[in-house]
């Protein structure tokens, strides 16, 4: 069994040149990833009660599932964490080594999808941001991914709900209207709601511990953590 949409690898790997152009295909995730980052660290800071201020992850094992480029892998590196990435797209594979080493940076890329994941350890936290809504079997995938997390380990999930509004906004005004994704990148009927995932991860011996909205102000240019999940939401999980 495998949790890899062939189709969804295709089509990422076909604009993987672009993962570092903050004006090309990825630019959303570019003006993304300052709040993914700021979220993610501090949640990790609470969890693990670190005081490195310099070095605020260090020691903290992180892999990141579905990695791209590395554009999170490389932040998550510089602020002291041991990163893994992986990424079932050779192409997006080889352009994250070519960037990390390119800024000297030390990060275990490897093409691979979790459940064929040929590593002895385990993980502090795991990522899986913008990934679900795309893999083939979602049960199987977070399945195959809560094995790879240490106890009391956290796992960041962040993806779209499925809602009328989600429709609108994130596949008719963002790839139809405003132009700001491919047409096609998202399918509706992938989106996935919180209680879905809550569901399946409980299954898995995994507690949802934070629930969060991210909402992008047109206006401001900007996203922020809200409270509204009708559209892009990030959930943090605890390994029990």
């Amino acid at each position: 069994m495998s949790s890899v949409n062939k189709i969804e690898i295709e089509k990422f790997s076909n604009m993987a040149d672009e993962w570092w152009d903050p004006h090309g295909k990825f630019k959303p995730l570019h003006k993304f990833n300052p709040i993914r980052i700021k979220y993610i660290k501090e949640n990790i800071i609470r969890q693990f009660k670190i005081k490195n201020k310099n070095k605020p992850l260090s020691g903290i094992n992180i892999l990141d599932i579905g990695c791209g480029g590395g554009l999170l892998s490389e932040p998550m590196c510089r602020l002291g964490a041991n990163v893994t990435g992986i990424d079932a797209s050779t192409k997006n594979v080889k352009i994250s080594k070519l960037h990390a080493k390119k800024d000297n940076l030390k990060i275990n890329y490897i093409c691979s999808s979790p459940e064929k994941l040929k590593i002895s350890k385990k993980f502090d936290v795991i990522l899986n941001m913008e990934i679900v809504e795309h893999v083939e079997d979602i049960s199987f995938f977070l399945k195959s991914c809560s094995k790879l997390l240490n106890k009391n380990g956290l796992m960041f999930v962040a993806t779209i709900n499925k809602t009328l509004k989600s429709y609108v906004f994130a596949i008719v005004g963002a790839e139809y209207i405003l132009r700001w994704l491919p047409i096609g990148t998202h399918d509706w009927e992938k989106f996935v709601k919180p209680e879905e995932l809550k569901e399946i991860l409980s299954k898995n011996n995994m507690s949802l511990k934070k629930l969060d909205g991210m909402h992008f102000n047109i206006l401001k240019d900007e996203w922020s953590v809200t409270n509204d999940l009708s559209v892009n939401y990030i959930a943090k999980f605890l390994k029990n």
